[in-house]
């Protein structure tokens, strides 16, 4: 096989076999592997980048026991807790968004899922954005059942987030209290009320290219419409808080071999992008990922809007 061979299979929508991605994984030129990355991005995705926010409308006190996050109460990270956010401040941050030029803001709320009198309540305020706003609105509340996404579609959400996080071999490794098929009948019940679907998930977490590879190739039989990319980034609390960072070189060949293997889905560069130099984040932009979650992640703080409008300008992409 050849470099340009595999690059013809994207350019034609067809995703490279699982053999084919390994052998892109040892490919010698990393530049000529990203130019090649990104000439399938751009040809099914075009050069604006596919933009997106979140507001943590609910955080903290969350009885799940993932390594990963913050959010989890048996780790003492400090993250900030309450309850639902308040409408004033949630509309006040997707105006701000809306006026940023940001095509996409999701509520994201902590916990397994989101109760119904609850999920009424995050309703309300989404119908309100939906009407004071030209947004397109995504939710990220947990393992909702097929009457949650009912209710979220009626209020105005056109996409729901729910990360794979990983491959379905190591996630069992670095979660306990739910699974890959909770995760599985969600993503089928988002599809089945016709909602478009957001996963992906977080790589440095201990798992070799050849997870990254499976986890890849688990999404596209998901079918996802948009896959967001985040790199660990250790926090102080959790299980993962001195794991050894991965190389940038690692992030950037990642990228570019799930855009071989995702011809034609969104990739999103998501959270611990701000640890990565300046070239980096610029190769990456040049190397297969066509969209970007802008602004605060959650528990993390990230780039600014001002610094990833100069960055797409220099990646030839527009905002």
């Amino acid at each position: 096989m050849t470099l340009e061979e595999l690059k013809a299979k994207g350019m034609a929508g067809e995703g490279v076999s699982p053999e084919e991605a390994a052998w892109l994984a040892g490919y010698p030129d990393l530049d000529a592997l990203c130019d090649a990355a990104d000439a399938i991005s751009r040809h099914w995705q075009g050069s604006e980048v596919d933009s997106c926010s979140i507001i943590n409308a609910r955080s903290g006190m969350c009885g799940e026991d993932c390594k990963w996050c913050a959010q989890a109460s048996r780790h003492h990270t400090g993250c900030d807790t309450y309850g639902i956010i308040s409408r004033p401040e949630a509309m006040k941050a997707a105006k701000a968004n809306s006026e940023a030029g940001i095509r996409r803001f999701s509520l994201v709320t902590s916990g397994r899922t989101v109760a119904a009198k609850d999920l009424g309540a995050f309703c309300d305020i989404i119908r309100d954005i939906k009407a004071e706003t030209g947004l397109y609105l995504c939710a990220s509340m947990g393992l909702l059942d097929r009457k949650g996404m009912e209710m979220l579609r009626d209020a105005g959400v056109s996409r729901y987030h729910c990360n794979m996080e990983t491959s379905s071999r190591v996630f069992p490794t670095l979660c306990t209290t739910h699974t890959p098929d909770d995760k599985r009948r969600t993503i089928k019940a988002a599809k089945e009320c016709g909602l478009e679907v957001c996963s992906g998930g977080i790589i440095g977490m201990g798992e070799s290219m050849a997870d990254r590879i499976e986890f890849a190739f688990e999404l596209r039989d998901l079918d996802v419409d948009s896959v967001p990319i985040n790199i660990l980034n250790p926090i102080k609390g959790t299980p993962l808080e001195d794991t050894p960072l991965i190389s940038e070189e690692d992030v950037i060949r990642t990228v570019a071999i799930f855009r071989f293997i995702l011809p034609g889905k969104s990739l999103r560069f998501a959270g611990g992008r701000m640890r990565l130099s300046h070239d980096s984040m610029l190769r990456i932009m040049k190397g297969g990922m066509n969209g970007v979650l802008m602004g605060d992640m959650l528990t993390t703080v990230s780039n600014t809007i001002a610094d990833d409008r100069r960055l797409f300008s220099e990646a030839g992409l527009k905002f």
